[in-house]
């Protein structure tokens, strides 16, 4: 719809015999007559996409989905990575960390000799933290509406890395530091998986990757302070 003299004058209640004087009070200003012209005919100005104006939520909208399926707790229609697939793998985590605390536990008992307490303590320290990304893995798997696989049977078979007794201090050292670097390159992999998807899993598993490399340099170092015979080497004079 196109506005001419006669509308324009129409809108500003004149009569059309004002014509000469309305027209130019509302060609020069008139904000009343031109938001309803504007409106009329619909001229609202496009969005553009590339101007940073503020940030905005339809807090009703969020809090409507969020009444929805409120019995799936954690897990809102904005999670966009495949739920069952995440679960699947944060349980192989699961099984890693499990399969870790039990060697570690196996290593911190059977190291013997008194120049194996230090090493003995260090594998005590690491059951304990794996123990702990075991309960954070187990947690977080709750929170998707998963259930947590601690079932015995298949527990290898789920897990990364093996379970490797050793028998010498040394070799039991070595199997730890095997297992980590195992756990370093699935770990990395996983976190690439999650991506932008599902930001919390990644971020737990890149808590537990920093610490997982701090148990690799431990054995690392363990390696280089302990002879073939079991004997530390600082300890030996």
């Amino acid at each position: 719809m196109s506005w001419g003299y006669r509308e324009i004058v129409k809108a500003s209640g004149r009569s059309v015999h004002a014509l000469p004087e309305v027209l130019p009070q509302t060609l020069h200003y008139s904000p009343v007559l031109w938001g309803q012209s504007r409106a009329s005919i619909n001229m609202t100005e496009p969005a553009d996409p590339s101007t940073d104006g503020p940030f905005l939520l339809d807090i009703k909208e969020i809090r409507k989905r969020a009444r929805e399926h409120i019995e799936r707790g954690a897990v809102t229609p904005e999670y966009k990575s495949n739920r069952t697939e995440v679960i699947r793998i944060l349980n192989e985590a699961l099984a890693t960390e499990i399969v870790c605390v039990l060697r570690y536990k196996r290593h911190q008992y059977t190291a013997a000799g008194i120049n194996a307490i230090p090493v003995a303590a260090e594998f005590a320290q690491h059951a304990t933290e794996e123990q702990g990304h075991a309960d954070m893995i187990a947690a977080r798997i709750t929170q998707l509406d998963g259930e947590p696989n601690f079932n015995p049977e298949g527990l290898l078979t789920r897990a990364h890395s093996e379970y490797k007794e050793g028998k010498t201090l040394v070799d039991m050292i070595q199997e730890d530091l095997m297992a980590e670097r195992i756990a370093i390159d699935t770990y990395s992999e996983i976190i690439r998986y999650l991506g932008n998807n599902d930001s919390t899993s990644r971020l737990m598993m890149e808590k537990i990757l920093s610490m997982e490399e701090e148990h690799a340099e431990d054995m690392k170092t363990l390696i280089a302070t302990v002879d073939k015979d079991g004997h530390l080497r600082n300890a030996r004079n």
